[in-house]
C-alpha cells in the first residue's frame, strides 16, 4: 500500500514485509548476472559444441552488450507508464524468452540474435529493481538497500559464474541456460508475490522519460560511471593473462584469485551502500581516489603473487562502489525521468565494459605489455574523478 513520496515515487509496503522483497529482487539481478557473465566462462565448451572458434563464438557476447545497451533505453521508455512491478514481470518474461530460444538452436547466428534479445532486459531491470527497493525504504536506507539489490550481480561474479565454469566441463551449455531458464521462472513468481503492487504512472509519459537526455546532471553523472568504471573492466578483461603469464600462477590458483576478486565486489557494494547513506559525494570521490591507487598497484605488483591477492580484492572493492553510488545520485537528479536515468546507469557501465577492454587491447598490443592496463585503468578512474568534480561544479551552480 502508498504511504509516503519518495524521491523515487510513492513509498511502498510489500505485502510480506521488506527482507523478503529485497530477496526476490537479488535473486534476479543474480540470476540476470550469471546468464551475461556465464558466458564468458562457458565460451571454451560452448564453441567446442558448436564447432566453432573461441573468437567466432566470442560474438554472442558482443550480441549480448548490444542488446544491454539498445535495451535499457528501449525498455524503459516502453514501460514508462506502465506500474513498475508489472515492468519487473515483463523484463524478467523477455530473459527466460531469450534464454530457452539460446538452447533451442545449434548454429552461431540463430543464438547470437537470442542473446541479444535475452540482453534488452538487462539494464532495465537492474534499474528498475534498484528503484524499486528503494521505495520500500526511507530515504536513510536507501544506499544500502540499493546496494543489497544489485549484490546479486556480485554474487554472480563469486557463485555463478565460476560455477558454470565448472559444470561446463562436465554437462553441456545448453544445461546451465536451461538452469537459468528455471531460475527466471523462480524470479517471476519472487516478483508476482513479494513486491508490492504500485500503480501505474500515468503522469509519466515516453517524453518525460526521454527529459533524461536534455539533463546536465543526469548526463554529467553516466558518464562519470561510463569513464570512471572502465578501469575496473580493462583489467579483469586481461586479468586471467596477466596472472598467468606475468604471475605464473596455475590454473587452479587463477580460480582462487578469480573468487578473491569477486568476494571483492561483494564486500565493496556492501561497505559502499552504508557510505552512500552518510555521504554519496564524498563516498563517489572516496571509490574512485582508491581505485586510482590500486589500478597503479596492479601495474607495480602484478609479478608479485602475495601482493596480488590484496589487489584482487581491494580494487573491485573500490571501484563497484561507484554502482551503487551513481545509481543513488540518478535518483536525485533524474526528475520525472527515474526510469530511464535508472536504465541507463547500466547501459553506462556496458560501454565502460567496452572502453575498458578496448583500452587494455590497445596497450597490450603495442608492446605495453599486460601490466600496463593497470595504469590505463588509472587514467580512466583519474578521468572519471575529474568528471565527478565538473558535475558537483554544475551542481552547485544550478542550486538556488
Amino acid at each position: 500500500m502508498e504511504q509516503t513520496e519518495t524521491v523515487t515515487g510513492p513509498r511502498l509496503t510489500p505485502p510480506h514485509g521488506v527482507a523478503p522483497a529485497i530477496a526476490a529482487l537479488m535473486l534476479g539481478t543474480f540470476t540476470i548476472g550469471t546468464g551475461e557473465f556465464g558466458m564468458m566462462g562457458i565460451l571454451p565448451a560452448f564453441s567446442h559444441a558448436l564447432g566453432v572458434s573461441v573468437g567466432q563464438a566470442s560474438a554472442v557476447i558482443s550480441a549480448y552488450a548490444l542488446g544491454v545497451v539498445v535495451g535499457a533505453p528501449v525498455m524503459a521508455i516502453a514501460g514508462a507508464h506502465l506500474s513498475r512491478r508489472t515492468v519487473l514481470l515483463l523484463l524478467l518474461t523477455l530473459f527466460c524468452i531469450g534464454n530457452i530460444g539460446t538452447i533451442l538452436f545449434s548454429s552461431l547466428f540463430p543464438i547470437e540474435v537470442m542473446r541479444f534479445i535475452t540482453g534488452l532486459p538487462h539494464g532495465a531491470f537492474f534499474g528498475i529493481a534498484a528503484l524499486t527497493g528503494a521505495s520500500m525504504v526511507e530515504r536513510a536506507r536507501r544506499g544500502r538497500t540499493v546496494s543489497m539489490v544489485l549484490s546479486g550481480i556480485m554474487f554472480s561474479t563469486v557463485i555463478g559464474a565460476p560455477l558454470s565454469t565448472f559444470l561446463s566441463q562436465y554437462i553441456s551449455w545448453e544445461v546451465i541456460y536451461g538452469a537459468l531458464s528455471v531460475l527466471g521462472l523462480l524470479c517471476i513468481a519472487g516478483v508476482a508475490f513479494l513486491i508490492p503492487s504500485d500503480r501505474p504512472r500515468n503522469n509519466v509519459n515516453a517524453m518525460s522519460e526521454l527529459a533524461a537526455f536534455r539533463n546536465p546532471h543526469v548526463l554529467l553523472t553516466l558518464l562519470t560511471g561510463a569513464i570512471g568504471f572502465g578501469g575496473m573492466f580493462g583489467v579483469y578483461t586481461f586479468l586471467t593473462s596477466g596472472l598467468g603469464q606475468v604471475t605464473h600462477l596455475n590454473h587452479w590458483m587463477i580460480t582462487f584469485y578469480q573468487v578473491v576478486w569477486g568476494c571483492g565486489m561483494v564486500a565493496g557494494n556492501s561497505f559502499g551502500g552504508a557510505m552512500i547513506d552518510r555521504n554519496l559525494d564524498r563516498t563517489t570521490i572516496f571509490s574512485l581516489v582508491a581505485s586510482v591507487i590500486f589500478m597503479l598497484a596492479f601495474w607495480l605488483f602484478l609479478p608479485s603473487s602475495l601482493a596480488m591477492l590484496a589487489v584482487c580484492f581491494l580494487l573491485p572493492a573500490a571501484t563497484v562502489i561507484l554502482s551503487p553510488a551513481m545509481q543513488a545520485r540518478l535518483m536525485d537528479v533524474a526528475g520525472d525521468a527515474q526510469t530511464l536515468s535508472a536504465s541507463l546507469n547500466h547501459s553506462a557501465f556496458n560501454i565502460a565494459n567496452a572502453l575498458g577492454a578496448s583500452m587494455g587491447a590497445m596497450l597490450v598490443e603495442n608492446g605495453f605489455g599486460i601490466s600496463a592496463v593497470g595504469w590505463g585503468g588509472a587514467l580512466l578512474s583519474a578521468g572519471g574523478l575529474v568528471i565527478y568534480f565538473i558535475t558537483l561544479h554544475v551542481a552547485r551552480r544550478h542550486t538556488p
